[in-house]
């Protein structure tokens, strides 16, 4: 299992666990996480938004042209951003902290 932690935007702090290969987006709503995620994964809408701690940006593959054309739809886009139906959970992001904008 992997464990990691979701921040919401008042500061609380959700623990979670997923196994590798499931999609930061499956976590979060497992997890009772504002995560609606209504195009189901297929990166169609951007309301899996989340903010990636910068620590762990790097052992993220880069966002493909798709997902980056999905987040300049997000008003509140930042460098951290990403979409949870396209994070693939690894050993490499145990401990990591999503934030929900």
């Amino acid at each position: 299992m992997i464990a990691l932690r979701f921040q919401a935007a008042n500061g609380a702090i959700t623990t979670a666990e997923a196994q590798p290969g499931e999609t930061l987006l499956r976590v979060g709503q497992r997890a009772g996480q504002p995560l609606e995620g209504t195009c189901g994964g297929q990166m169609a809408c951007a309301t899996c938004h989340v903010l990636i701690d910068p620590a762990y940006l790097d052992h993220l593959p880069a966002p493909s042209a798709e997902e980056e054309d999905m987040l300049d739809l997000v008003p509140d886009a930042t460098r951290s951003s990403r979409l949870a139906c396209q994070i693939v959970m690894t050993e490499r992001l145990g401990n990591m902290v999503v934030r929900l904008p």
